[in-house]
């Protein structure tokens, strides 16, 4: 997806940034950087709703009115919202899709935030209350099924606003990892025994010293740092360099701005003189603090209108200023005071230990739910040993009486059928007499007889 400058201008995004390979032996003049062949690496803005934002503005420029506008809208255009009103005037089709992507995308925040109350307890869940509501400010609370007007703006009034808070997480996220290796630092050293501490501590101080030795760094943005550049990254005359030509040939998507990724390509020869992942005394994550240091400070320096891109006018006329021929010497992390100060770094040990005890306290939790759980299972298992013992003595039982040519007994030992049998006995007693009552009335005469004599 390619990105049109109005929304470079707006949400500082480099979606494509290729890799151009130069042709060392054109001349300053000549060397171009291709449009063609351009191999396409997605830059990720580190916004939470990244893909639902790159998705959108793909869908729109599809749009030939909505295009057209964008080229012609400004900064101010974009964000007091008047773009935005332009929606209204897209293709069904364009519509259509925005919708979709836009149920797709409340669709996962529920998913989201049912995954954070599920697993969040109700104290804390109060609160965190307020950034789980946080996760829909870039969509229409009042309509979950349509993308309007309103969902645009919001769309561009978040990631604008996020996209500045952006750095300032970033330079705040380094502080609380340099505070937690203080920490553990400290932690470590005291665990060893007086000789032992010494001796660490003495090497801690080596590596220091180790990292301190490097080369002179170059101010970020000045004459003889962009000429380093020119001379071993592209491979030109440095006595020819041109700061047009310069200029065009790191705008490396050709959309005739530097953004932030394509100015913090330049300054990777200053930090390798800094950092090697390779060294022990070397810490990549300060060196992605320095990177970010570099391209703030030439951002605070071209960067005129403040649209955290650099335009051509902007950087011909950064090199006109005393600044980019007699810089000031560039202080690396090492020379500048400490990001954090003893202060912040006990109220960063009270935080910790303060986690730490709740962890404990549910570690604690779960032990003892798992060691009732074990309980029942074992109530369980004897259960299940109780039944297996009852039902093999029932099968052996049988299986004696079976061999002993003895009927079935049930399970308090009482001959099954024995009711059946009591019966036929009763049965067999009672014949007898019940045929002798029929033969006596069988031999009775039919009529009683006639002027028997009378007695008197």
């Amino acid at each position: 997806m390619n990105l049109d400058p109005g929304w470079l201008l707006l949400l500082s995004i480099s979606l494509e940034v290729w890799s151009v390979p130069l042709d060392r032996n054109a001349t300053p003049q000549e060397a171009q950087p291709p449009q063609e062949d351009k191999q396409e690496d997605n830059v990720d803005t580190g916004l939470y709703y990244d893909r639902y934002l790159r998705e959108v503005i793909e869908v729109l420029e599809t749009d030939p009115h909505f295009r057209e506008k964008l080229q012609t809208a400004n900064t101010e255009d974009i964000k007091n919202g008047r773009l935005s009103k332009e929606l209204d005037l897209v293709g069904h089709h364009v519509r259509t899709r925005l919708d979709e992507l836009k149920r797709q995308e409340v669709s996962r925040l529920r998913m989201l935030l049912k995954a954070k109350l599920d697993s969040t307890n109700t104290q804390s869940l109060q609160m965190d209350h307020a950034s789980l509501l946080k996760q829909f400010e870039h969509l229409d609370p009042h309509n979950q099924n349509t993308f309007e007007a309103k969902d645009l703006e919001l769309l561009i009034s978040t990631a604008t606003k996020d996209l500045e808070n952006y750095d300032a997480e970033r330079h705040d996220e380094f502080k609380r990892y340099e505070m937690l290796k203080e920490h553990e630092r400290r932690e470590y050293l005291k665990g060893l025994d007086q000789e032992k501490r010494e001796k660490e501590e003495k090497r801690m101080e080596e590596l220091k010293d180790k990292h301190r030795k490097h080369p002179k760094v170059n101010a970020p943005g000045s004459v003889a740092q962009l000429r380093e550049v020119w001379e071993e990254t592209d491979g030109l005359d440095p006595t020819e360099f041109n700061p047009k030509t310069f200029f065009k040939l790191h705008d490396a998507n050709g959309d005739g701005v530097l953004d932030e990724q394509e100015l913090e390509a330049l300054f990777a020869k200053e930090l390798e003189k800094v950092y090697d992942p390779k060294n022990e005394e070397d810490d990549m994550m300060e060196m992605e603090e320095e990177r970010l240091r570099m391209r703030e400070h030439v951002m605070k320096n071209v960067d005129i209108n403040q649209d955290r891109l650099v335009s051509l006018e902007e950087f011909l006329k950064s090199t006109d200023k005393k600044e980019f021929n007699n810089p000031k010497e560039w202080d690396t992390l090492d020379d500048t005071k400490p990001v954090f100060t003893e202060a912040e770094l006990q109220r960063f040990e009270a935080e910790l230990r303060t986690k730490e005890e709740e962890l404990g306290r549910r570690a604690e939790s779960l032990r003892q739910e798992q060691d009732l759980l074990k309980e029942r299972g074992k109530a369980l298992e004897a259960q299940r040993r109780e039944y297996q013992q009852a039902v093999l003595e029932m099968s052996q039982r049988k299986e004696k009486q079976a061999v002993e040519g003895q009927p079935p007994t049930g399970p308090n030992g009482e001959l099954q059928f024995h009711q059946e049998m009591q019966k036929l006995e009763d049965q067999g007693a009672k014949a007898p007499v019940e045929q002798e009552v029929q033969e006596a009335q069988n031999n009775l005469p039919a009529e009683p007889p006639q002027n028997l004599p009378i007695h008197t």
